[in-house]
């Protein structure tokens, strides 16, 4: 039995009841987590948790993360009890429309709130990646005689998070790289949403865990503030990553249905939300009631982050002093801000003179513009050999030696995508790379980031039916559209090595949304003259790339088929047929320009058109017009030699020249 205090068991049970009560209003929520997990949510932050309620941002705070994000009211009672912007009638308003108390949580719209939570094992991967972030700034950054960079990052999870796949890469991922300050919390309590747990898990969670270099910490009492104390500051000792697994009761303190799957969430009626708080041994009879005692058993916590943080800002202006190259690193981190001048390198940078794939023009200017940016970080799902995106002359970091910036992920592409979440939370700019095939794979954490608005920069290559052998299953047909439809996601599909530049460079620039560069495994010949006019071209979307007088109609493409293209306006001004050619890499930053812009691009009064994109046609009917042809892949690929494959979907010169003169 637990020996909890007086006024420690009231704080626990504070909580509890405001998630009884805040579900109870709203009509739908999950009590039964936070009813479980109170003990040692209460137990991790009034003892162990380094934050400021009045600064939240404090770049050396510990990062609290919230996994199983439907228990949100558990932390939303966390916010409040500890000082954050979260009030009382924020809490009432839970799961209310714009209120700052939403289902689950969201990062940036309520203070405190480290990530956005709710897609389960999630939370625990860019866990992962927070935890990757505190190791490579620690040494970056950290001086034998200053470590300034020295926090934990803890994951508050349950069971669905361990079942769900990407946990499972990223807690492999962690164990390898021995990730020591990342600590998880698995609230073990034998039940999920449809049923109890063995119907569907029965994981030797400890075996699991040991066997990928984890430390294992039970606590068979999960009501103890003591063994969950005591836990933390084991874990806090190795240099492993821990698991501690905290054994409760979901939806402890219900009436009849606590420690089954009933318990998991909605409200359980205005009677039981009575009995629940009877059992719990709660004498107040007002909804919302917060006693002074709870809040004082947060005092602690305000007042050693305020102290801790003080203490950091002297530290900081000591690195200052003795390391003014380190501190300078340190504050385009804090100030997510780049370097000045830091695309001039771009300008020694050639691709005018010789046919280049976009996948090999990436890697140049990757290595290009990694010299100048600290932030900038990342690597591959096993495959930077093809996609090129690797920092040359630099090492791959391991669990013994953190300075390099490449990051060997292995063949985990959901979980680096979760990871470099994490690392972008940390302000860092991570870069990752796979087949764009396999963005399959990382869609729901690209999802994230465009919700959250992270400037994580996808490097997507072998990027259509041109891959030819490999066949189709790696021969992306309808990735395109996917990602074009996905809100907040910038996708650019340079044609050559200047506008792969421009795209760069406006990757890096964005810092409130991610960028995803979709490119060519095989070479084309360039199709601007000048880096100059990719930059400007490309940063509106869209922009005639070769333009003709008088021209009767236009031909508009993406990568590899503009220069396709480009051929087809010379066969056809032999004829004389004058054609526009547009560069359309980018249909988001397209639409975001003025009309005016875009009617110069695509004027109304040339209705003659023939889009050219090796992808699905959704969404090419916008440009090609009522009366234009769309000339597209609509099935599946086929595997054989690449000119065979575009051959027999029709992507040759004559092709494209037939289907224009089909217009007139």
């Amino acid at each position: 039995m637990s020996t909890n205090s007086k006024n420690e068991q009231l704080a626990i049970n504070t909580l509890r009841t405001l998630a009884i009560d805040a579900v109870e209003k709203a009509s739908s929520g999950h009590m039964g987590l936070p009813l479980g997990a109170a003990p040692m949510a209460y137990t991790l932050w009034s003892k162990h948790l380094k934050i400021n309620p009045e600064d939240p941002q404090w770049f050396n705070r510990d990062r609290f993360v919230l996994s199983a994000g439907h228990g949100s009211m558990l932390l939303y009672g966390l916010l409040h009890l500890s000082g954050f912007n979260v009030s009382k009638k924020d809490l009432q308003e839970f799961r209310s429309f714009n209120s700052k108390t939403p289902g689950h949580p969201e990062w940036k719209h309520t203070a405190g709130v480290e990530v956005t939570t709710g897609p389960l094992g999630q939370g625990i991967s860019m866990a992962v990646g927070m935890a990757l972030a505190e190791k490579k700034l620690a040494a970056t950054i950290n001086e034998e005689q200053n470590q300034l960079i020295d926090h934990y990052t803890y994951v508050l999870c349950g069971d669905g998070d361990l079942m769900e796949g990407v946990s499972h890469e990223a807690i492999s991922f962690a164990g390898h790289l021995q990730l020591g300050k990342l600590i998880v919390l698995y609230d073990s309590n034998h039940s999920s949403l449809d049923a109890a747990l063995e119907q569907s898990f029965s994981d030797d969670i400890k075996k699991k865990f040991e066997a990928v270099h984890w430390q294992h910490l039970l606590v068979e009492d999960g009501q103890s503030i003591a063994a969950i104390d005591a836990a933390i500051n084991q874990a806090k000792e190795s240099n492993q990553p821990t698991v501690i697994e905290v054994r409760t009761t979901i939806g402890y303190g219900l009436p009849e249905i606590a420690g089954t799957s009933d318990a998991h969430s909605d409200p359980v009626g205005a009677e039981n939300a009575k009995k629940a708080k009877r059992n719990l041994g709660w004498s107040y009879d007002e909804p919302f009631t917060i006693p002074n005692e709870a809040y004082e058993a947060f005092a602690d916590l305000q007042n050693r982050g305020k102290q801790l943080e003080e203490k950091w800002e002297k530290n900081f202006s000591k690195l200052k002093h003795n390391n003014l190259e380190k501190a300078k690193i340190l504050e385009y981190f804090i100030e997510q801000k780049l370097p000045e001048n830091w695309s001039e390198t771009l300008g020694e940078l050639s691709f005018c003179s010789e046919p280049l794939a976009t996948r090999t023009a990436s890697h140049k200017v990757l290595n290009a513009l990694q010299k100048d940016i600290p932030q900038l970080i990342g690597g591959a799902a096993d495959v930077s050999s093809s996609t090129k995106a690797t920092i040359d002359h630099s090492a791959a970091i391991t669990a013994s030696d953190f300075s390099g910036k490449n990051i060997y992920f292995g063949v985990r592409e959901f979980g680096m995508a979760a990871i470099v979440n994490g690392l972008a939370l940390h302000h860092f700019l991570p870069f990752v790379s796979t087949y764009f095939i396999f963005s399959d794979y990382m869609k729901p954490a690209v999802r994230l980031a465009a919700l959250m608005g992270l400037p994580v920069t996808y490097v997507f290559s072998h990027d259509s039916i041109a891959v030819g052998k490999d066949g189709p299953t790696h021969q992306p047909v309808e990735q395109l559209a996917a990602f074009r439809s996905m809100p907040n996601l910038q996708v650019i599909r340079p044609a050559d090595g200047n506008e792969t530049a421009a795209a760069w460079k406006l990757a890096l620039k964005q810092i409130t949304k991610p960028t995803m560069l979709v490119l060519e495994r095989q070479a084309t010949a360039p199709v601007t003259h000048s880096l100059d006019q990719a930059i400007e071209g490309v940063s509106h979307g869209g922009y005639i790339v070769s333009e003709v007088k008088d021209p009767v109609g236009i031909l508009i493409a993406t990568g590899s088929e503009v220069s396709l293209v480009l051929q087809a306006q010379a066969v056809l001004a032999k004829e004389n047929i004058a054609v526009n050619v547009v560069s359309l890499p980018s249909w988001d930053l397209f639409e975001a320009q003025t009309e005016e812009y875009k009617e110069k691009v695509l004027p109304s009064h040339l209705t003659k058109r023939v889009t050219i994109e090796m992808a699905s046609k959704l969404g090419w009917r916008e440009y090609a017009g009522p009366e234009g042809k769309m000339m597209s892949v609509d099935s599946f690929g086929f595997s054989g030699d690449p000119k065979d494959v575009m051959d027999t979907f029709g992507f040759t010169v004559d092709s494209v020249v037939n289907e224009f003169k089909s217009l007139v």
